[in-house]
């Protein structure tokens, strides 16, 4: 039973666990870390998968059919096993079928199989859901990674930004109580670029749920950043723990419950409906830029 598997081109490595299929370690062609290391007193997780929801539900339970399951924040997958598929120098696959204990919490027949692959300079991540059921089954599916800040390429952390590839003038979004809080509030971009700071994350996570991009760039200007593309992904969740040495950038399909949603799965915002035998693939990657 393989429990870790590394994978590496010239300019990357990268390690992911059996444990959630979570990436473990990031590092470039000179051994530097890029990826927060998991230290528990601070933050235990490093790039969890979020699946069948992300973020929280109304009393941690979700509707189907009439009937209430309960089940924790961001879904199965982050607590589940995966079993390897494949492996190469410079890619593999994990799969998680539906199970008993999945069934318990998300009572629908699916498969997730979850594909690393570095290739010049990017790891590309590739998660594609496979209803295996009768019936239309609701999703959810976001990515978490905790990226360094600082960066090992210098710059002070007061000095690191996000530029998104378009404008984003839109209200963003905060969580009360972990769910998604009616209140809109004004973004924090100014055009393109969002100066990061702690002040921004006191109240948690920002979240961007009218996004405009499905690109950005991440680091501190003069210095070497990362290019994080996510073409798949519709919202967009920010966080970090005041001070911490790092920054969750989290492209999503979905976000928490609104404050006063408890209806059904499938009626739940940021769902999407994938038909019997269909598969809905999201995809992300990181790459290295300058």
């Amino acid at each position: 039973m393989v429990d870790l598997v590394s994978i590496s081109d010239s300019s990357l490595s990268a390690q992911i666990s059996a444990a959630g299929a979570e990436l473990q370690r990031l590092q470039d062609g000179n051994g530097a870390d890029l990826l927060w290391n998991g230290d528990p007193a601070v933050w235990a997780g490093r790039a969890p998968l979020l699946f069948p929801l992300v973020g929280e539900t109304k009393g941690k339970q979700i509707k189907v059919d009439g009937t209430l399951y309960d089940i924790p924040r961001h879904g199965v997958a982050r607590t589940s096993r995966f079993a390897l598929v494949a492996a190469e120098r410079a890619h593999c696959t994990w799969r998680l079928d539906a199970s008993d204990a999945t069934r318990r919490q998300y009572p629908f027949e699916f498969r997730l199989d979850v594909t690393y692959r570095v290739e010049g300079g990017a790891l590309h991540i590739t998660a594609e859901v496979t209803n295996r059921g009768d019936g239309t089954m609701p999703a959810s599916f976001g990515f978490h990674p905790a990226l360094r800040w600082p960066l090992p390429y210098g710059g002070a952390r007061e000095a690191y930004e996000i530029v998104f590839e378009h404008d984003e003038p839109a209200p963003v979004r905060r969580l009360a109580n972990n769910l998604l809080s009616p209140v809109a509030h004004p973004t924090p971009v100014a055009g393109r670029r969002l100066a990061l700071q702690d002040g921004l994350f006191r109240d948690d996570a920002l979240i961007f749920d009218e996004l405009r991009s499905r690109a950005l760039t991440y680091g501190a200007p003069g210095h070497r950043s990362l290019g994080v593309t996510f073409p798949d992904m519709p919202q967009l969740g920010l966080w970090t723990k005041p001070g911490a040495g790092y920054l969750c950038i989290e492209p999503w399909q979905g976000y928490a419950s609104p404050e006063t949603f408890d209806g059904e799965l499938a009626d739940k915002p940021g769902m999407v409906a994938i038909a019997p035998g269909a598969t809905r693939r999201f995809g992300m990657s990181i790459a290295l830029q300058g």
